[in-house]
Formats: C-alpha cells, structure tokens, sequence
C-alpha cells in the first residue's frame, strides 16, 4: 500500500530540503565557506537619497558569486553605473578569495553588457520566455 503524498511545503519544510540538499552536497564537496551562502549586496544613491542601481549577489559555499540581479534606472544606464558595481562585486569577490562569477540574464536584458566585461556564455535556454532565450555566463577572476 502506497501511503505517499505530494503535499505544498512550508517555509520550515523549503529549510528542512534546502538542509537535506546541503548536507548532501557537503558530503560530495566540502563547503569552503562557514554558513553555505553569503549576500553581497551594492546600491548607488542620487543626490535626493533615491536608489538609482543596484547588484544583488549570493556568495556561496564553493567560493563562487552567483549575481541575482543588477539593476540600474532607465534614466541612469548608459551613464557607467552597471560597469562600477559589477566591478565592486568583482573586486569583492576577488577579496573573499572566490574563483568564479555566474549570472543569467535573457535576450532583452544584459547579456551584450556581460560579454563587454568578460563574461562568457556557457548555456542558453530557448523559448525562457516564449519567443526569447535565457543565456547562463561566468566569469573567471582567479
């Protein structure tokens, strides 16, 4: 008799797995880092205190960035903001002794600014969204 079921998880249960998947992965390769994940987080303010770009990052466990998001104003790109604090993560990286910075962005978004900086294209997932593609880049800075 099959007693499983398939049930929606909580946020202790989201913990419970992202524990197990650790643990697992930890027995596999040791993790480099004390706690498995770390925020490095950057943001630009105007003159008025208003926050006109910003670069979210995940430092973790193997000593690799992974950037979540960068972002920039509509009325500031152009302007060398994006460049400066992909640069600050970069050195910031370097800093934490990491080896490797990932991102993914799509077709619409940055992916002519990432090859610019150095970045290299490793996957590309079409049709993510339909009629778009999702490119995966990294970048080596050891």
């Amino acid at each position: 008799m099959n007693t499983t079921r398939i049930l929606e998880s909580s946020k202790q249960d989201m913990d419970f797995i992202e524990k197990g998947i650790c643990d697992y992965n930890e027995s596999h390769v040791p993790f480099e880092l004390p706690i498995p994940v770390e925020a490095i987080n950057r943001h630009i303010k105007d003159e008025n205190g208003d926050i006109i770009a910003g670069i979210n990052c995940i430092h973790y466990a193997w000593k690799c960035i992974a950037i979540d998001a960068l972002w920039v104003r509509e009325d500031y790109r152009k302007t060398g903001l994006g460049s400066r604090l992909l640069t600050e993560i970069e050195n910031a990286a370097k800093a934490h002794g990491c080896h490797l910075i990932h991102v993914d962005t799509f077709d619409f978004q940055a992916k002519d600014f990432y090859l610019k900086h150095g970045y290299m294209i490793f996957g590309v997932l079409e049709n993510c969204p339909l009629g778009h593609q999702r490119y995966y880049l990294q970048k080596s800075i050891s």
